[in-house]
């Protein structure tokens, strides 16, 4: 155990090193929201897929495969997908688009390629963001908490408090490139993790000859089905709830696509993406692995939170050295995503909120200043959501993931592709999305199809129907350097 605290001490040290590295060149507000187009698009992947896979596919993904079985792949298949299409279709769309209407953040870009109601378009996806992201920030320390008492038997508390304190370190000291740069090394200690701890798991499983098929006959009778033991309409309730995390990865996810944005070439476009998709693959089949794994090894109900699963298989399967490499990666898989959210949030405020909205008239010193100060502040508030919050770290990240992604995602692939789309269109899109998600998941609808696919069509349809009754009469298109009409 002495040798896995020093581990954590040590990749506690390494990231904060890091962070101060690159504080010295932050020199101006875009270096600091978006990383000023300096950053390699392999790092940008690689940040991505930190940002993307949280606590919530270490702990809360495998966790969710352990009590439902085969038929959880459909989640992983539906976000690769996402994930993927993402890189190939969208990446270098918002790279180009940030270029032309010289934007930072995907609000502000919203609101200027709909100029008519800019301000409120601008209020309304910062309100949405900010709002409901500091839920996904709070879940993210919490998912810190859960490790550290797994590991240390350390109360949940001061794992919460510890995470804040990484977190607001390496956001405070270099903003966007500090925290892409940590999230490339944090991203490598992930993938190490998914794929290592799989193959020894089951090479574990065979020394012991332990049946993976028997385990998962005894653990359920639906365990060992691809579609859950269901049939007919079911089936399509089992895929649409589980493959529709692919809803929220088309352009909706401001944290992800911030690193579309910060693009600086297609050739970095083309890295990235093949970086970004190898990645997924591997993770993905590693998560579910460990998940189907964790089924063989342990009883239904060995478990009082089925989200400490994968934790607790480190412990007992690998050497103690070992061990705390992993344990760190999936510290790293938290603080990175926490990292990131926190960057998104303080770019709402400072740039749409403060700068282009209310006007304010500061210098880049002063913004530079306020982020930092928004940082420390949004952190100390989702770390106090951490500490009263009982929800699961799946539950609260899927519930972001539809009031954000599956809102604001339709918003992003109309203004990108249809002409029509009117500033109208925009604003009944957000507020539709977050009313919808909250409606939805007040109600034991939520249990019978997810928000996640609800949103999205909902959102869309609200955004296609206002766009047509109350069309903008001119809109500047500087894609094409013309004026629509319609």
């Amino acid at each position: 155990m002495n040798t896995i605290l020093i581990i954590f001490i040590l990749y506690c040290i390494g990231i904060c090193t890091i962070g101060i590295y690159f504080s010295k060149s932050i020199q101006t507000k875009s270096d600091f929201l978006l990383g000023g187009k300096k950053i390699p698009g392999w790092v940008l992947a690689f940040s991505e897929r930190a940002t993307g896979e949280s606590a919530w596919l270490l702990l809360g993904y495998t966790g969710f495969v352990f009590m439902t079985g085969l038929s959880g792949i459909w989640v992983a298949i539906g976000i690769s997908i996402g994930i993927i299409f993402s890189w190939v279709f969208l990446a270098k769309r918002f790279m180009k688009e940030t270029e032309k209407y010289d934007v930072l953040t995907l609000s502000d870009y919203l609101a200027v390629r709909f100029g008519q109601k800019a301000n409120v378009i601008r209020w309304l996806a910062s309100l949405l963001i900010v709002g409901l992201m500091i839920f996904y920030i709070g879940a993210q320390m919490a998912g810190a908490g859960k490790i550290l008492f797994a590991t240390f038997n350390l109360p949940i508390i001061v794992g919460v408090v510890l995470s804040c304190a990484v977190i607001i370190f390496t956001s405070f000291s270099g903003g966007f490139i500090s925290v892409v740069w940590t999230d490339m090394i944090q991203s490598l200690m992930m993938i190490v993790t998914l794929v290592g701890l799989p193959i020894v798991a089951f090479t574990h499983i065979v020394a012991n000859d332990i049946s993976v098929t028997d385990s998962l006959l005894r653990a359920g009778d639906s365990f060992d089905a691809w579609f859950g033991g269901l049939s007919g309409f079911a089936i399509g309730v089992l895929f649409f709830n589980n493959f529709s995390w692919f809803f929220g990865f088309l352009g909706g996810q401001p944290q992800l696509s911030a690193r579309f944005m910060a693009l600086k070439n297609e050739k970095e476009a083309n890295q990235g993406t093949i970086v970004a998709t190898v990645w997924t693959i591997l993770a993905y089949v590693g998560a579910f692995s460990i998940g189907i794994a964790g089924i063989a090894l342990y009883n239904q109900g060995s478990f009082s939170d089925v989200e400490t699963m994968m934790p607790t298989m480190v412990l007992e399967l690998m050497p103690p050295w070992i061990a705390g490499i992993i344990l760190a990666g999936v510290l790293a898989a938290i603080n990175s995503t926490a990292n990131s959210q926190i960057m998104v949030i303080t770019s709402s405020i400072t740039e749409d909120i403060v700068h282009k909205t209310l006007k304010l008239r500061l210098t880049e010193k002063q913004l530079i200043l306020l982020s930092r100060i928004s940082i420390i502040i949004i952190a100390l508030v989702g770390m106090v959501i951490a500490l009263v919050s009982d929800s699961l770290v799946y539950l609260v990240v899927s519930w972001a993931w539809a009031g954000i992604g599956c809102t604001l995602s339709p918003a992003i692939l109309m203004t990108f592709f249809w002409k029509r789309y009117s500033s109208i269109g925009v604003i009944a899109t957000i507020i539709s999305g977050f009313v919808s998600t909250v409606l939805w998941i007040s109600t034991p609808l939520e249990s019978i199809i997810t928000s996640r696919f609800t949103t999205f069509f909902i959102a869309a349809f609200f955004g296609i129907v206002f766009s047509l009754v109350f069309p903008d009469k001119n809109r500047i298109d500087k894609d094409a350097d013309t004026e629509v009409v319609v």
